[in-house]
């Protein structure tokens, strides 16, 4: 047992790093990969106690029922699933298996459920919850139209800095998944609302950079702001399930059932494929075929 402990630590000490500089994903999907991996190695270890190039495709077989009979949900399953395929590719990049175990193992058939989605009305009302006059209303505020009107994550939110506005051009830099940057478009609205953000920002550190700060003068986590638009939702008598991320699919629906084209929405989002950007929406089938047909029109052969 101690011999393939080892071997799983070592293999998955050089994956980390494969995946970090290699495949350039962010620290926390990074730690995210590593987490699946680890579970995965102690299933292994526990009822196999083989190193990693011993795998085979039953052993992973009973990992993935063992899964579903702890109540995982599709979802996560073929994450977990995903990470292991990952893992057995960079081993066999690196010569260190002769055939993937993982080959013909097909993930479970997920139903996409897509979250609510807000009315423009719903987003007045949540922007008007906020007094403005305060330090804290003036950034919530911000936070709020930014995550609408540009359409960001809010992992994207929380690591914009100061130094990612580019007002005089009319647009913000973005870093998203993977460290890949986007320039979005900034509204008025929005350009106008951290201007008066900005009037009550106090940074704990002179040199700070990242715009939104708690009241402690250091950077917003995604959880603080989860808690800032739920709070706000719930004072605007909004009955649905809201978080962030509602703010960015009714930023795409909205866009695209105004007919903008979904290709320009896909890179305002972020997304690698125009396929997510299609599941991502709450169109109706007719609209989105529509909008899809109009969009390939104005692509040059």
């Amino acid at each position: 047992m101690a011999e393939s402990h080892k071997k799983w630590e070592v293999f998955a000490r050089d994956y980390r790093r494969y995946i970090r500089l290699e495949k350039h994903l962010s620290e926390n999907t990074v730690d995210a990969y590593m987490r699946d991996l680890e579970e995965f190695a102690h299933y292994i270890m526990r009822w196999f106690d083989v190193p990693p190039e011993r795998v085979e495709q039953p052993m992973i077989e009973r990992y993935m029922a063992w899964l579903y009979d702890e109540g995982r949900s599709r979802a996560s399953q073929a994450r977990r699933l995903s990470g292991i395929k990952s893992f057995y590719n960079f081993l066999l990049l690196g010569d260190r298996i002769e055939q993937l175990p993982t080959e013909y193992i097909e993930a479970p058939k997920s139903r996409r459920t897509l979250p609510d989605i807000l009315t423009l009305d719903e987003i007045d009302a949540l922007v008007r919850t906020f007094d403005i006059t305060t330090a804290k209303g003036s950034r919530d505020s911000a936070i709020v139209e930014v995550l609408y009107s540009c359409g960001l994550r809010v992992s994207e939110l929380c690591s914009l800095r100061l130094d990612n506005l580019f007002f005089g051009e009319g647009y913000i830099r973005i870093v998203g998944k993977g460290d890949k940057q986007r320039l979005v478009p900034v509204s008025s609205a929005a350009r106008d609302k951290i201007q008066l953000y900005m009037e009550h920002r106090k940074p704990k550190h002179r040199s700070e950079p990242t715009l939104f700060l708690n009241n402690r003068g250091e950077p917003l986590t995604r959880v603080m702001v989860f808690n800032i638009i739920k709070q706000a939702a719930l004072l605007a008598g909004i009955d649905k399930q809201i978080s962030p991320h509602t703010l960015r699919h009714s930023f795409a629906t909205h866009l695209l059932e105004g007919g903008a084209n979904i290709r320009q929405v896909q890179e305002l989002l972020g997304h690698e494929s125009i396929v997510t950007t299609e599941i991502y929406t709450h169109l109706d089938r007719k609209h989105l075929t529509q909008v899809v047909e109009d969009s390939f029109v104005d692509v040059e052969i």
